[in-house]
């Protein structure tokens, strides 16, 4: 635990350093851009495999890698060694120990996976996700992609807190891509998306010009911490109120009612009012620690 203290504080450090360039490609990491979507390793088991997934996301323009509990450890000299040219990526790559952890900034998650899931989540291609971010980081929002551990990929419960799912047109006979594939297949596609989606309408001195989706000109999307606190506080109140019966159905309810949530595009605004309602009908304030994140 005191070495991963201690690795946080040293990336901490380096992150407010001037911008570190790629050898390979470079660009400039933490120049106050558009934020770039977020790559998200959930319980990788090989350290070749980190780095040679920091490669392909260095490949392809994308710089921010996080690692959810590693199971080698962190920082790892095998990771370092496999991704090259890359190994800045992985010199700045976050450790979290929870997915809840490494997600709560972001505004918008997708969770790759290969396999159906019997959730009522919106499925995007590689091709359509790149452009759905693209679209969301010229809104200036925070995003990011989930990838399993190489065995496994993500679980149920993993994916149920993500805003939808990425998979591949793939061969049915072998359908399960390695992690430095599947990172490289979706870095390939924010590449090739870079061009903008075009402006509709016309700027003036009041507003912007308009783009495709939901204008949120007051408001913004609520971040996965700020929806976190939210499930929370409803799951908290649905259990006193006996909501979820029989007991072993529990799990499968909290995903399906958290897949509504996202299904919604919920923003801060929608969070507040949420948490008001709860509140009001449950006749309790929620607890401090709980309080909307500003």
């Amino acid at each position: 635990m005191k070495a991963r203290t201690e690795t946080r504080q040293r990336l901490q450090a380096k992150k407010a350093s001037a911008p570190e360039q790629l050898p390979e490609t470079g660009h400039a990491i933490g120049a106050g851009e558009t934020p770039m979507p977020v790559v998200i390793l959930v319980e990788p088991q090989l350290g070749e495999n980190i780095g040679f997934a920091a490669r392909a996301m260095a490949n392809f323009e994308l710089t921010d890698l996080r690692l959810v509990a590693p199971r080698d450890g962190w920082p790892n000299d095998k990771a370092r060694s496999a991704a090259a040219g890359a190994a800045a990526i992985v010199d700045r790559a976050t450790v979290h120990d929870s997915v809840a952890d490494a997600i709560g900034d972001l505004n918008f998650v997708l969770a790759s996976t290969a396999r159906r899931r019997e959730m009522a989540k919106a499925v995007f291609s590689p091709e359509s996700a790149a452009t759905e971010l693209r679209q969301r980081q010229t809104d200036s929002q925070r995003t990011g992609v989930l990838f399993g551990p190489e065995r496994s990929g993500l679980d149920n419960d993993t994916i149920a807190l993500a805003d939808a799912i990425l998979t591949a047109p793939v061969n049915p006979e072998l359908a399960s891509l390695s992690l430095p594939q599947a990172v490289l297949l979706f870095s390939y596609e924010w590449l090739k998306a870079k061009t903008a989606a075009l402006s509709l309408g016309r700027a003036t001195s009041v507003d912007k010009a308009a783009s495709e989706g939901i204008s949120l000109s007051r408001t913004r999307p609520a971040r996965r911490a700020e929806l976190l606190d939210l499930f929370r506080h409803l799951e908290a109140e649905l259990d006193r109120a006996g909501f979820f019966y029989p007991a072993e159905k529990r799990p499968s309810m909290v995903r399906a009612i958290r897949n509504m949530f996202h299904r919604m595009g919920v923003t801060e605004q929608d969070v507040r009012t949420w948490r008001g309602i709860v509140a009001s009908l449950s006749g309790r304030t929620p607890p401090d620690s709980d309080q909307e994140r500003s």
